[in-house]
């Protein structure tokens, strides 16, 4: 799952026809309900390394784990982790969060605001699908691009993109 998530940082990263070499370090930082390493630890940083050597393989990928079953209330990391899976602000540790987490909560802005960003990640991940869904088709090669298109509901001038982009 951590390759899934870097690999896509880095596809997100380039450009078209653009060296490898430009690609800068990757965190991946996955918060998790519970302890999913199991050494009761509360965050666990994941870095390769040369088995015969012992020595970091320096790829820049970094993965972290952050335990947010760990809620110590002695270390900023479990306040910040219980102000995470916390659902009253007035609850929470860290005013600043607290403050917005009440402006997404209360405020008819907030609610808005937070009601778009859930509409727009819905529709760019719909958008995802079905651009992965129209190279497929492409890579097959039985249907016309404006057959795609209709298929998949996305412009024919965007199959086409999609089209030219493979075949670049």
């Amino acid at each position: 799952m951590t390759d899934y998530h870097s690999s896509m940082l880095d596809a997100h990263s380039l450009r078209l026809k653009e060296d490898f070499s430009a690609l800068r370090d990757n965190y991946v930082i996955f918060i998790t309900e519970n302890d999913v390493i199991g050494k009761g630890k509360p965050l666990y940083r994941i870095e390769r390394e040369i088995e015969e050597t012992g020595e970091l393989f320096n790829d820049g990928e970094h993965i972290i784990y952050v335990n947010g079953a760990d809620r110590d209330s002695s270390t900023a990391l479990g306040r910040l982790m219980h102000d995470f899976f916390c659902t009253d602000p007035d609850d929470m540790n860290y005013q600043q969060l607290a403050k917005k987490a009440r402006f997404f909560k209360e405020n008819e802005e907030g609610k808005a605001a937070m009601c778009k960003v859930l509409e727009d990640m819905k529709n760019e991940t719909a958008e995802r699908n079905s651009i992965e869904i129209v190279k497929r088709l492409i890579a097959q090669g039985k249907l016309s691009l404006e057959d795609i298109a209709e298929a998949v509901n996305l412009p024919v001038e965007k199959v086409r993109e999609l089209s030219e982009q493979r075949s670049a």
